[in-house]
């Protein structure tokens, strides 16, 4: 089950049932289409990327808001200068955190995502 939705908020962590398959199937469609193809780096060691990067829940968020901002600084209230902020404050640190070598995709390979194991959460006890 999602976090509570704040109102107005259009951030896929807050979906689910068919919303969330909507969402992320037109993130999927800007990712393949838009995203890699203009920004999509060779992949390495030192950079590397999930081909199956739906399966990585901070890829995921990462990218949702990438392109969420992208649907802001690109629109024409945006101002000339939006695309630009869009690239410094947004694309440039999403894909160093996303492609690094500790980031969400460390040690998945072409063909085998590995997700990571996540820290231990104990329970709160007040």
């Amino acid at each position: 089950m999602p976090p509570t939705k704040p109102p107005g908020s259009p951030f896929i962590l807050y979906l689910d049932g068919p919303d969330y398959a909507e969402e992320i199937r037109n993130l999927a469609v800007w990712v393949s289409d838009l995203l890699l193809p203009v920004y999509g780096r060779e992949v390495s060691s030192s950079h590397p990327w999930c081909p199956r990067w739906w399966e990585h829940l901070e890829a995921v968020a990462r990218l949702h808001a990438l392109w969420l901002a992208w649907q802001e600084y690109t629109d024409p209230s945006a101002g000339t200068s939006g695309p630009a902020v869009w690239h410094r404050d947004h694309l440039g640190p999403v894909l160093t955190e996303l492609r690094s070598p500790a980031g969400p995709f460390a040690g998945c390979k072409q063909g085998a995502p590995r997700p990571k194991a996540a820290p231990v959460v104990e329970a709160y006890d007040s």
